[in-house]
């Protein structure tokens, strides 16, 4: 009998990835999105690539009595949550936006598993843990240090959140389980061009800011900061391609579903290893998209770090997985994406 995985959040960039890897790895999907921030567009996506049909419910996470329906019209043992809001600078302005509807949804998604004996379930959670991290680069036994934004605190709250009710749910070792991922800075498309990053509005993230630019649709591109403690002043990050990190879900899914956990819960870094400044991605996609980018440098942005990146190395041993795709084949990937979304020939 095939495993069923409920993906909340299915219809979004991450989400929807994931949903094609765990398609193309054997199991059943649920998926569940509101849509308040991504397009069931994406689902249609996710169908031509596999070529399956799945479940799709409009459903929000802070419903409780529309979340229960899910769990009783469908029998699943696993989820991987990735319904929440996302963007940082929106966070600061809006702490309670960000609090009711983070907390709130994955509080929901736990006391139903819960109720209803559903096991596994693996949290989409981020590098913004770590804040402004004393040491580089992170390890999971980093130490958490003050979230920069809410966003980043949701993050920290939840993976807190589930770690108690691990512990509180699973008393006899068949209840719940859970894994954190905590991941980095995801870019790129899959291959495809069908699915990929496609943000409402002004986006919040560097490399559709950059594809949009590239594409006309926007007229400049902001980096924010040349004056940080970094060799060229911008911003570092570890960027990481979506199609690697989907396969990191499906690789801890099966962790916990084959009982593989060395722990009722677990966290994992899924970054590559790398640090990439703001200044040499828009660089690099230039270069290997043989383009010439509008930018400006513009003040530093409330809720960024300096630096950060992974040590993947618990990932790459414990998992047996590791970032493939470099950098240039990602941009390349986001620039087909955006010209197949804009109909650019």
């Amino acid at each position: 009998m095939k495993q069923t995985v409920l993906v909340s959040g299915g219809a979004g960039y991450i989400g929807s990835h994931t949903t094609v890897e765990l398609i193309e790895a054997g199991f059943n999907v649920v998926v569940i999105d509101n849509l308040s921030n991504s397009e069931a567009s994406a689902l249609d996506g996710v169908r031509q690539i596999t070529g399956k049909d799945f479940p799709f419910e409009v459903v929000d996470c802070c419903d409780k009595a529309a979340l229960e329906e899910v769990f009783k019209k469908y029998e699943f043992d696993s989820v991987i949550h990735f319904a929440a809001f996302k963007a940082v600078g929106e966070s600061v302005a809006e702490p309670l936006k960000y609090y009711g509807n983070n907390l709130n949804s994955f509080c929901n998604i736990i006391e139903l598993m819960n109720k209803y004996g559903r096991h596994n379930v693996l949290f989409s959670s981020s590098a913004t843990v770590y804040g402004e991290p004393e040491e580089l680069p992170v390890t999971e036994q980093s130490m958490r240090q003050p979230a920069t934004s809410p966003y980043g605190n949701t993050k920290q709250m939840c993976e807190d959140i589930l770690r108690d009710c691990v512990k509180a749910y699973n008393k006899d070792g068949n209840g719940l389980k859970g894994i954190a991922l905590r991941y980095f800075n995801p870019i790129g498309a899959h291959p495809s061009a069908l699915i990929g990053e496609l943000p409402r509005g002004v986006p919040n993230n560097l490399v559709p800011f950059i594809t949009q630019t590239a594409a006309g649709v926007r007229e400049c591109l902001s980096v924010f900061g040349d004056d940080y403690d970094t060799p060229d002043g911008s911003c570092q990050r570890d960027y990481i391609d979506v199609v690697d990190l989907a396969k990191a879900h499906v690789v801890a899914i099966k962790r916990l579903v084959d009982g593989k956990n060395k722990a009722n819960y677990e966290i994992f870094n899924i970054g590559t290893g790398r640090a990439v400044s703001v200044l040499e991605l828009v660089n690099a996609f230039e270069k290997v998209n043989n383009l010439k980018l509008n930018y400006k440098i513009a003040p530093r942005r409330a809720g960024d770090v300096t630096a950060i990146w992974a040590d993947p190395t618990q990932a790459n041993n414990e998992l047996g997985w590791k970032a493939e795709r470099t950098v240039e084949e990602t941009l390349a990937s986001a620039w087909a994406w955006e010209k197949h979304v804009r109909g650019i020939e």
